[in-house]
């Protein structure tokens, strides 16, 4: 099976998983006076996750491919050749994901943000920090303006210890 379908199918396990989350045990507790709404907090997940197992079923019973793809054609992933791609920058953004969501309470969403977009840019080949720097400040700064101060969700933009 090529790796485009086995991708598909931990999408597929994952969404089934996500699905019956949304549907079955998401609304559980609600207040009653939330039972009467239009959209419960678990419209967009039922949503999403539906979305997602369509499309890892496409994927993986091949409707979405016209006609058999050839070995030759470099924008088709072989998995037999998966070393020959640039696999330690893929697993060092995997690593960098997942150290950006454990610092995000610790350092705050500014440091932690600007300092993920800061070295995910780095990995992926952007070396002119003059702009890098700059453009990761404006967008963290406005995407927690907007969290913060738009939709009133509080979002801790400094390190726990500094107080603010």
């Amino acid at each position: 099976m090529a790796l485009d379908r086995w991708i598909a199918l931990i999408i597929l396990v994952m969404s089934l998983g996500y699905g019956y989350t949304a549907f079955f045990t998401m609304d559980g507790a609600l207040a009653p006076f939330m039972r009467n709404n239009p959209i419960w907090p678990s419209t967009f997940p039922k949503v999403l996750s539906v979305m997602a197992i369509v499309a890892a079923l496409i994927i993986l019973l091949g409707f979405e491919k016209n006609e058999k793809p050839r070995e030759e054609d470099p924008s088709v992933i072989v998995y037999r050749r998966l070393l020959e791609y640039q696999v330690v920058p893929a697993l060092t953004l995997i690593g960098l994901m997942i150290a950006y969501a454990l610092l995000l309470r610790p350092i705050g969403f500014l440091t932690a943000t600007v300092g993920f977009l800061t070295i995910g840019s780095l990995v992926l080949g952007e070396r002119r920090l003059h702009i890098l720097i700059p453009v990761a400040v404006i967008a963290a700064g406005s995407i927690w303006y907007l969290v913060q101060e738009v939709l009133g969700i509080f979002l801790r933009p400094w390190p726990a210890f500094m107080g603010v």
